[in-house]
């Protein structure tokens, strides 16, 4: 099984680099920025449970041309939601009919983007719940627990055998009315979760610092419960990702901390290195995927001729901090979300 990870950032240098750890057959198609730096430092792949390994360098397979693709029979689709349509366009002519592509990406539409351009191809969704923080010097670091999601598909046997080989644990969904991807329910119920990123990003603090403080949850309430009610207006209900439903998180973050820090103790339970992709994004000088996340709760709204201020004063602020950075406290960013 050959497998090509195309955008190796954060996720697709951790997945692909548990993946070339047990000694399976990875290209990963890179920027030069992302290749000089794992050309230096080799890259290292940790977690919260005290897993740490190097891949050296003569591992690594790495190229910035996208026709290493061609060799394929699985792609991991990583890179950012503004660059899905150019990675779709540049696979259409190069990958063999066979290939099967899996999105591991952030946002809701995707997915139809690359089913639009790559008729020809089976396209998967696929999910990552778990955190992944650049720390720099070629280390990816997983801050979180979490499984794989995966669409069922025949001819993942191989892929499954070696994520688990990997000890990465991976769940294929058969019964898709239940988990309702195609009504992207499980993708909305990762973005409620993910509604922390513009959050994390601006508090410019590790995930576990800023959830600890009362004011940055309270922010982090009010994003998802006006995004609760437009999902409950469009008749959707999101998956349920984690063992709280999702309509009860807010009224969980909301509580002080000495009582919040007793009820959600698995929530907390963060590797202190963790945090957001948005704020890595931010640290980096890169445009975020703002637009994807939040930008989704925007456009729903829309849709149904409303709005949604709060996630879009979050939009608004994250744009801002991506050419003027700025660290937000957790009572100022709360006054600016609470005038809605």
């Amino acid at each position: 099984m050959k497998i090509c990870i195309y955008g190796a950032g954060s996720i697709g240098c951790y997945l692909g680099g548990r993946l070339v750890a047990t000694d399976y057959d990875i290209d990963f198609i890179v920027r030069p920025k992302v290749q000089q730096e794992l050309q230096t430092y080799g890259l290292i792949v940790s977690d919260y449970t005290g897993f740490k390994q190097t891949i050296s360098v003569n591992q690594l397979q790495m190229s910035i041309d996208p026709n290493v693709a061609a060799h394929a029979d699985i792609v991991f689709v990583c890179v950012k939601s503004t660059s899905t349509e150019q990675v779709a366009l540049e696979l259409k002519d190069i990958l063999k009919k066979k290939t099967i592509i899996i999105s591991f990406q952030n946002g809701l539409s995707n997915v139809g983007i690359l089913k639009r351009i790559l008729t020809d191809h089976t396209i998967l969704e696929g999910m990552v719940p778990f955190n992944v923080a650049a720390l720099g010097n070629g280390r990816f670091h997983q801050g979180t627990d979490g499984a794989l999601y995966v669409k069922s598909h025949e001819q993942l046997v191989e892929l499954v055998r070696a994520f688990k080989k990997s000890k990465l644990e991976i769940q294929l969904e058969q019964d898709m009315q239940a988990v309702q991807w195609a009504m992207g329910n499980g993708q909305w119920a990762k973005l409620l979760l993910n509604l922390n990123n513009s959050i994390n990003a601006l508090s410019q603090l590790p995930l576990k610092q800023e959830l600890s403080i009362r004011e940055y949850r309270q922010c982090l309430a009010l994003a998802q419960l006006e995004t609760l009610n437009l999902l409950k207006i469009a008749k959707i209900k999101p998956a349920k990702l984690t063992s709280i439903p999702a309509q009860f998180i807010p009224k969980i973050l909301k509580l002080p901390n000495p009582i919040f820090k007793i009820i959600s103790k698995k929530m907390l339970a963060i590797d202190p290195l963790a945090r957001s992709s948005m704020a890595d994004d931010l640290m980096a000088g890169r445009k975020t995927e703002i637009d994807w996340i939040n930008g989704e709760v925007v456009n729903l709204a829309s849709q149904l001729n409303l709005t949604a201020p709060i996630n879009q004063k979050l939009i608004e602020l994250v744009k801002q901090a991506e050419s003027e950075p700025k660290a937000w406290s957790g009572s100022k960013l709360k006054v600016q979300l609470m005038q809605f």
